[in-house]
């Protein structure tokens, strides 16, 4: 059967809806998306009105500077505009970054997202392994760090981290930053976590000659069709960085929505009410359910089938496919299992409904072993 042995991760990423509508025969409008990590709170109000409003405007071609957003973001995390760079995306910053930096060796936590790894392969750059360990909670370990230190020239890590979901401790951030090797940090989705000004390094990024951080604006604000994100680093490397960037990289609308959505306190607000309830609550039932849940500091969750079980996550997601619901195969991150899958955290009905299908694939394949 053609879903049966179609890779819903083909181009390496969830929210692939196009596949799930090859592999399971239905169409991608009735999927329940659980494989995309994105704010099921949004978009915000505003990008309606600004796609509706503002359709005109794309006779035009954007501002090349992104003054307007830059301007924005230099206000809402107190950092000078001019160690600001915008892009299509994170997925532009990340292979801009290492395009023009050219590490020789790269320190790569296992597991993490896979485009920080096919960057530095463009470049003809090497890749040290630090590991991630579940019985850490997948927590950064300075001593696994330290032992990279001989060999890597620079570090590229995320926090928190996808998909484990878990932020850098502070002290292996700061000693990190005292070993005199580059770093650059993924805070894609640093907006879901409490107390982001405290563990944000963005200030910081912003005077430093070694420290590097990206931001997505797509995961928060639930825009992944628009493609926006930003760098944050010492001017001087984001003048080269500029020169180096594709032209009119950040479309019209990209720039207005980024600009506007940036105001919407009111939203920022519901989405970390809303999450601090349905975390807890998600990994509640969960691990009701007899799943090794890890611990995350954001809005989705990695869990694992224990060996009991019988299940590996390529038969749970083919099972989850075929009743409407997409999950991300978390075996095709390096340093994990074929038991590991990772889900979004949603909406309450959304939630129950993930749930009660879990329950119907556990019983249906645990039938099938007796």
């Amino acid at each position: 059967m053609k879903g049966m042995t179609m890779m819903l991760e083909r181009y390496g990423h969830g929210g692939d809806l196009w596949t799930a509508e090859e592999a399971f025969n239905r169409p991608k409008e009735q999927f329940l998306d659980y494989s995309s990590n994105m704010n099921p709170l949004g978009p915000p109000d505003v990008v309606k009105e600004i796609l509706t409003a503002s359709w005109q405007d794309i006779v035009k071609y954007p501002d090349p500077a992104v003054r307007e957003l830059r301007l924005c973001l230099s206000r809402k995390y107190g950092i000078d505009p001019d160690s600001i760079l915008v892009g299509n995306g994170a997925a532009e910053l990340i292979d801009l970054i290492i395009r023009v930096v050219k590490p020789k060796r790269t320190g790569l936590a296992r597991p993490s997202f896979s485009e920080y790894e096919e960057a530095v392969h463009k470049t003809g750059g090497q890749v040290t392994n630090i590991p991630l360990l579940p019985q850490h909670q997948f927590e950064l370990q300075w001593q696994d760090v330290e032992a990279a230190l001989p060999t890597a020239d620079l570090f590229f890590l995320g926090h928190p981290n996808n998909p484990t979901g878990k932020l850098i401790p502070q002290s292996v951030l700061t000693n990190l930053l005292q070993s005199q090797r580059k770093l650059i940090l993924d805070e894609a989705f640093m907006d879901f976590v409490p107390q982001e000004s405290e563990h944000s390094q963005l200030k910081l990024a912003s005077t430093s000659h070694d420290l590097i951080v990206i931001r997505s604006m797509t995961k928060f604000y639930s825009i992944p069709g628009i493609r926006l994100g930003f760098m944050v680093a010492h001017p001087d490397l984001i003048q080269q960085l500029r020169g180096q960037q594709v032209q009119w990289s950040v479309n019209y609308l990209a720039q207005r929505i980024g600009s506007k959505v940036l105001e919407d306190t009111t939203f920022e607000q519901s989405t970390r009410e809303w999450l601090c309830v349905e975390k807890p609550w998600l990994i509640e039932q969960l691990t009701a359910l007899g799943l090794e849940v890890a611990q995350s500091d954001v809005n989705f969750l990695l869990f694992s089938f224990p060996d009991s079980m019988g299940i590996q996550v390529k038969q749970a997601q083919q099972h989850m496919g075929h009743q409407g619901i997409l999950i991300r195969d978390a075996s095709l991150f390096e340093g994990l299992n074929e038991r590991c899958c990772r889900v979004a955290i949603r909406l309450r009905e959304d939630n129950e409904r993930l749930l009660q299908a879990l329950r119907n694939m556990i019983s249906d394949l645990s039938r099938k072993r007796v």
